[in-house]
Formats: C-alpha cells, structure tokens, sequence
C-alpha cells in the first residue's frame, strides 16, 4: 500500500509540474516590450509601432535631469518619468490606426503610436 501511495503522489507532481511549463504556450506569456527614450532632441524613436488588441509595455527612459511626463489623450495614458530614470507604461489593447503622444512638460515633444 506504501509503494501505491508513492507512485500516486509521483504521478500527480509530475502532471503538476508538465502544466505548469506549458502555461506559456497557451498565451500566459509576459507583455511584450518596446523602448522609448526622451532626450534633448525628443522621443527617440519618435514612432513607434504595437500590434492590434495586444497589451504592450513600453520602457521610457528619460535621459533628460529634468523629469518629462509621457501623456497621449488619444489613448489615455499620462506618466511621470522622473530625470535619469526608466518606467513602464501599458498601453492597449488598440485598435488599428494612428495615435499621438507628448512630453507635457514640453508639449512640442511629440510622438506618433502607430497600431498595425
């Protein structure tokens, strides 16, 4: 009875620990990222390109002492990056099209997010 329980307890951690591997392939995986930089001569890259109806995480670093706020009305998003440092912003799902973002704090630092 001891071996039975044994091989029990084996077969359940091991369909355990097959489910938990496979959680990835059966769309769990992270956000996909993108980098976007503020710097003297704006966002670099100035636009940037997502896919449609997917959540995304965007990296912006700003490499200004100053701190810069990365807004769009377009797509509702308005984040604080404090000078020298790096933050996430989540933008989506979206549908297909053009949007615009700025610097608030500079409102002629503009961008384009382009949903493809």
């Amino acid at each position: 009875m001891h071996a039975f329980n044994n091989r029990v307890v084996f077969a359940i951690l091991a369909i355990l620990v097959i489910m938990l591997v496979g959680l990835p392939a059966v769309g769990l995986a992270k956000d996909a990222d993108y980098r976007l930089a503020i710097t003297k001569q704006g966002f670099q890259p100035q636009a940037l390109s997502i896919p449609a109806g997917k959540r995304v995480k965007v990296m912006v670093h700003n490499k200004l002492a100053l701190p810069a706020e990365f807004e769009s009305y377009d797509f509702t998003v308005e984040k604080v990056v404090p000078g020298g440092t790096t933050v996430p912003v989540y933008i989506g799902p979206l549908k297909k099209g053009h949007y615009k973002f700025f610097n608030d704090f500079a409102q002629n630092m503009q961008g384009k997010l382009t949903v493809r």
